[in-house]
Parts: C-alpha cells; structure tokens; sequence
C-alpha cells in the first residue's frame, strides 16, 4: 500500500506543477530520489519520432534539451519500437547500445527503459540507470512500469513541445579556456574589429604621423594603468600577461610599419589594419597551437589601438557591474577583464580564440570560467542569464530552472572543492598508502611563472623558449637570452627547470625565417632544426648556461629527437659551449640534458643512449598523435584521438619498464599529466613525476591523496587488457568513483 500512495504522491506533484517544463522536472527528481537511482531519465518524442531529452537527474545537464536520438536507434529507440521494457546489467555491450557523446552515459552500466504509451502511440520513454552493472529488481521494474503507464495519462507532449519552441533556451559548445563553473547576467563587451575597417587615403601625413605616435603613447599608458590594477586585486607577476602588450607597442616593426604606410598615403586605421593583419596572420599560419594562438593577443591590441582612435571605451565608472557577471564578445580582452571587480567576474565567454590566448591565461589565473571559440551568439543581450561550464567547454543561455538548479549544486560542490585544493598547497602529492608523486608546472610566457609556483609547483618540467624569438624581427642576440632565461631560473630558486631548446621547424616559421613544407610535422623542426643551424644553437646554449651561473637548477631538454646522431651532435655543441665560457671566465658546470620522447623511433634506442641522458620526459600529446597517426587539431579526425588508447598506454608502459631497468629518471608532460583518468592509469604503470598547467596541479594532487598505489596497480592490469580507449576511460572512472574521487571528473 505505501509503494502504491508514493506513486499516487509522484503523478500527483508532477501533474500540480506550474508548467510543462517543471512537470516532467518533478517527475525525473522524484523517481531518482524515491527509488536511490543514480540516473533518471524522460525522453519524449517529436513529430518525426525522434526522441529528445527532456529532463535529467544524473545526466550531463548541458544535454538536457539538446540530445536527440534518431528514431529506432540505441536503447531508447528499442524501446520504443518494441514497446516492451528493457532491464539490462551491462548497457554498453548490448548490440543496439548508442553511445551519446553528451550525456557521459559511458559512466554508467544499468539500463532500464519503459515505454510511456498513449493511445496505442508512443509519446517517450522512461530511463533509469545505475553505476552498478545489476538488473533491476522485480519490485523495481514494477514501480516504473506502472509509472511509465500513469505519466502517459499525466504529460502534455503538445503543451510541452509548444514550451520548448517558445523558449529561446540554447547551449552552444566550444573550447574549454579555463576550468569551472559560472552562473551570472551577461555584460557585452564593444564589438570594434580592425579588420572591418575600409582603406583610406590621408590628407596630412606629418598630422597623421604625430597622431598615431600619441596613439600608441596613450594606448601604453593605458595598458601600464589596467595592469597596476589588476595587480591590486592579485600580484604583480600574475599581472604581467599585460607585458605582451607593453612588448608589443614598443616593437619597431609594427610602430614603422604603420608610419611607413602613412607615409604613403593611407590613413591611420587603414595603416593599422594592414600592419595588425601581416603580424596577426604570420602567427595564424603556424601549426603548434601555442604559437598559433599568439595572433589573437595581436589582433586584441589592434582592436584596442582602433577603439582608442575612435575615442571609444569598454565601460565607464557609473557602469560598473554589480551583480555576477559574465563578459560576452567576439574577443574579451585582458582590458574588459581588468574592468570588471574581480569578485564579480563569474565567467567569460569569446567568440574566437583558443585555450592558450592571453585571455585564456589570465582566466585560468583569476580562477575564473571561461569558454572559448563559441562563434557567434546570436540574440544575446546584457542582463541575459548564462551558465559557462568551463569544465565541459559549454555555454548555456537563459537556463530553464532545472538545469540551473543542477548546475547551481556543481558550483556549490566546487567552490567546496576549490577549499580543499587550496588547503593542498604546501602538502604533498602523497597516495593515502604512502607514495609520493613531483608535480611540475608548464610554461610558455612569463606571466605562466608565477601561477605555478603559487599552485605548489615543484618545479617547471616544460619552459617553451621559443617565444623570445616569435617576437623579434631577427634573431634575438646571446644576452637578450640571457635576461628571458635568468627570470626563469631566479623565479624557482633551487627548484629544477627544464628548459626546452628551440622547438622551431616547418610547422613554427619564424618571419625572417621562412620554411614551407608539404608535410611539417615529418618535417624541419625540433633538433634537426637546431643542428642544422648550429650557430643559432649555441647561441642559445651559451645563454642558457650563463643565466645559469652559480645555479643548479638548470635541466635542458631537447625536442624531436630519434636518432643517436642527434644526441651526439648536441653534446659537442655542449662540450663546446662550455670551454668556450670557461675560457672566458664563467663559472658554468654541465647541467643534466635530457630528451622529450614523442618520436616512436625513440623509444628501442633508450636503452642504449643511457649514457648520453641524465633523465627523459615523455611529450604525451606529439607522441599519442604520432602513434596513432591522428592530428588532433583536425576536425575531421580529432574524436578518434584518445590519449588513452591501448596502444599508446602499452607504448609508455615500454618506456617506463625501459627507464627502470636503466634507472632513467622519468616524467610525463602533455594532456595526459593533467587527465584524472590518465594519471590514475600512469600512477599505476609507475611513472612518479608529472609535468602540467598550473590550473590543473591542485586538482591532481587532491586525486592522487585520495587513492592508493594498490587501487592504481589493480586498476591498470585490467585496463591494460582492453582494446578501446572509451572502455578504459569507464573502467577507470568508475574505479574513481567506487573509491570517493569522482567528483574530480566533473
């Protein structure tokens, strides 16, 4: 009798609900509360037969209203073609399973689907799932039939389908730029783009030349101003992603350049334009997304520089936000940041740009949300309320109320989290058994320094020295070097640093370097590069070593290599480049040289190169893409490309039994570092350094303190038995779960 009125109690709420939407709403949070399900699920179908998701409680909610599964296809749409239920212990091995991307449903095992029948007609169906790999009871599979068969006479598919195409509700997806969640009112940032500007012709050159010196005088200015505040609210080298732009307005490339177009006739933004487009588009050629994202911090300044010109501002003083925000535009800039109180700064949101913009940076510094390369949002308005989950790379405008209360309970779990994380940073990277992991920062500007080191970094397993020389118009001289590399090494005082020589090639020119290849990647780059242009090598190595002086904290680490011929070239340069100092009076001692393993020709002749190597680190993403053949900045391949596929997994299983019989300290930088699943997978396989972005350290330490040696190893000798990337990653995550750390996944 009771199961009976708590049935009665569900239909009856739901059908008492204020509208369509929060109706089917109460019925999926009352099922999944009432029978401790870990997923429930309503999809209803459409005029073709399509079944949508219309509701979800345990579900990804970015799904919800977005997810449609074509008619006859997966479960659902058995189902449905059946009209009899389904109750199933293992969903993913059942022939017509229909994996949605979406919804994570990987993470779950259990499948219990009943069709909701109206008038001989299917109007959807009703999901239940569990971790747990069981069948449902019979008690159970009772409950939501009978249900199944009370909802057909309580949901309005009309009334609800009329809601949903009334609503202009939408999620978009794109790039995840900095990690979390934020909820807040939209505020539109000035859409002033360059590029729009038409060719013009002066009509005073010498008038025309004083002003565009004024204007890049008042633009720095203005720049030194928005940095000296963000400064307040955070420190000062956190601040310095704004050197970029200081560095920028300075170079006479593009100060000349506009003055030698004025000179010949055009008008100041036309001049810009040009200029701003030659700089902007020789980065956007390059392949290596690091570079290749250094043409929007340039086309940020010339937008900025225009603006100024046009007299313009982002926000004024009586309009300052008051409430949690999140900044919408085509391409936020450090500056819309730096307006807004920090406190207030609840997400960002760009049209363009990539996770490693300056936007991308200093969002990930600030701890603020942030999604990127969105295309355009068309119908937005300020005031619009938005969720950004920067976790998933989504945008969601105007949430309906189930999905922001689901998302509203994410935020309160993280900002939990964020506690604990930043109660971590001075403990170890220890397992609750006793095993102790180095966490190593990445980084490529200056302004990258000071977040890992604030994190907890226990060194920088990854400096990118190749920016010093994307921003010269020539080569840059031994002691320009020197100043770039002693910042680094003084900045982690005894802590080690790994300088990586240039990794310059085909797929990175530089502009008075030009290379063109057919295929960049096989290519004229990493040590061939270097080798090949060994007076620009040592130079370079000169440098690192004079910074260096009366320091030990200094590793070199060297890209691309494959052959010993490689290595022995290096080392005479090396040899070289040390009695050549000694000569001249520097006190310089060989630092330990390592290599990146990322080319697979590599990794058989480890072993016999043991005595030209003082330590190895492997480059996750160059060598999963080499061994699996895959671009993973394609499109059209990019969902193929899995960091955990089993052959990549048993190829750096190769390596690490290599670098323990040959008692080869070992590391691993790249994606892998910073993936729980992956980390869990490499903590077990024994790898005991990890090299990552400082965003992602104290997360990855919060894992590794909640898991043992013993879960990793048990975990990895299944994992290493399967023979798909996407059965390893539910494997492991529901071991993540099982043990209490799989909200890390969220």
């Amino acid at each position: 009798m009771s199961v009976i009125l708590d049935l009665t109690r569900i239909v009856q709420a739901a059908a008492e609900a204020d509208s369509p939407s929060e109706q089917v709403s109460v019925i999926v949070d009352s099922i999944q509360q009432y029978m401790g399900l870990d997923v429930c699920s309503l999809y209803l179908a459409d005029e073709r037969g399509d079944m949508a998701l219309l509701a979800s409680r345990g579900l990804d909610p970015v799904a919800v209203g977005s997810v449609r599964i074509p008619a006859g296809m997966g479960l659902v749409g058995l189902v449905a073609q059946s009209r009899h239920p389904i109750n199933i212990a293992d969903a993913a091995r059942h022939p017509a399973f229909y994996g949605i991307r979406e919804t994570h449903e990987e993470l779950y095992s259990s499948f219990f689907g009943v069709p909701i029948v109206r008038a001989g007609i299917v109007i959807g169906v009703l999901v239940a799932q569990s971790r747990e790999a069981r069948v449902l009871s019979a008690e159970e599979s009772a409950v939501l039939v009978t249900l199944g068969s009370q909802l057909a006479l309580v949901v309005s598919t009309e009334s609800i389908w009329q809601e949903i195409n009334k609503s202009s509700a939408r999620s978009l997806s794109g790039i995840k730029g900095a990690p979390g969640i934020g909820i807040g009112q939209v505020r539109l940032c000035d859409d002033v783009d360059l590029y729009s500007v038409n060719d013009g012709e002066c009509d005073d050159i010498n008038a025309t030349l004083d002003e565009w010196h004024e204007l890049v005088k008042s633009v720095l200015a203005d720049v030194k101003r928005e940095q000296a505040g963000l400064g307040d609210m955070l420190s000062q080298d956190v601040a310095t992603v704004f050197d970029a732009y200081c560095l920028l307005l300075s170079d006479p490339s593009l100060i000349n350049g506009v003055a030698q177009l004025i000179r010949e006739g055009h008008h100041l933004p036309g001049a810009l334009k040009r200029v701003i487009h030659h700089h902007a588009d020789f980065f956007l050629a390059m392949e290596d997304p690091y570079l290749r994202a250094r043409h929007e911090d340039i086309r940020h300044l010339g937008n900025k520089l225009y603006s100024a010109w046009r007299g313009l501002r982002n926000a004024r003083e009586e309009d300052l936000p008051s409430t949690q925000t999140i900044l919408v535009g085509a391409v936020v800039s450090v500056s819309d940041i730096a307006r807004v109180p920090i406190e207030l700064l609840a997400g960002i949101v760009c049209f363009q740009g990539s996770n490693l913009s300056h936007t991308a940076v200093l969002a990930n510094a600030l701890g603020v949300p942030a999604v990127m390369g969105v295309g355009e949002i068309k119908g937005v308005q300020n005031r619009d309320a938005m969720v950004v989950d920067g976790n998933g790379g989504r945008v969601i405008i105007r949430p309906n109320a189930s999905v922001l209360a689901e998302y509203e309970q994410l935020l309160k779990a993280e900002q939990q989290m964020k506690g604990e994380l930043r109660a971590l940073r001075d403990l170890p990277a220890q397992t609750v058994d006793g095993t102790t992991l180095k966490l190593y920062a990445n980084s490529g500007l200056l302004a990258d320094i000071s977040p890992g080191l604030e994190a907890g970094a226990e060194g920088l397993g990854l400096y990118r020295t190749e920016i010093p020389f994307m921003v010269s118009d020539t080569f840059p001289s031994e002691d320009e070097q020197v100043a770039v590399y002693l910042q680094i090494l003084e900045a982690y005082g005894s802590k080690p640093v790994h300088m990586r020589v240039l990794d310059i090639g085909g797929d990175k020119p530089l502009p008075y370097f030009p290379i063109k290849e057919e295929n960049p990647a096989l290519g004229w780059r990493g040590i061939r590069f270097c080798l090949d242009n060994s007076s620009l090598f040592m130079s370079q190595i000169r440098a690192m070593l004079r910074a260096a002086e009366g320091r030990d904290n200094l590793r070199i680490m060297l890209p691309m290599v494959g052959s010993t011929s490689e290595l022995a070239g290096f080392h005479a340069l090396l040899n070289d480049a040390l009695q050549q100092l000694q000569e001249e009076g520097v006190n310089v001692r060989r630092p330990p040289v390592g290599i990146m393993v990322e080319v697979p020709s590599a990794i058989s002749q480890l072993a016999s190169w043991r005595d030209q190597l003082d330590f190895i680190s492997i480059g996750s993403n160059d060598l999963s893409q080499y061994l699996l053949a895959l671009d993973r900045n394609n499109p059209r391949v990019a969902a193929s490309y899995d960091h955990v596929h089993p052959a990549v997994l048993h190829e750096i299983a190769r390596v690490i039994s290599i670098a323990h019989q040959t008692d080869l300290p070992l590391s691993i930088c790249g994606e892998m570092s910073s993936d729980p699943i992956a980390v869990m997978l490499l903590l077990g396989m024994g790898v005991r350094t990890l090299s990552m972005s400082a965003a992602q350290l104290p997360k990855i330490k919060w894992l590794l303190r909640r898991v043992s040696l013993d879960n990793a190893i048990a975990v990895v000798a299944e994992a290493l038995l399967l023979n798909d990337a996407k059965q390893i990653r539910k494997l492991v995550a529901d071991r993540l779960y099982v043990l209490g750390a799989g909200e890390i996944l969220w």
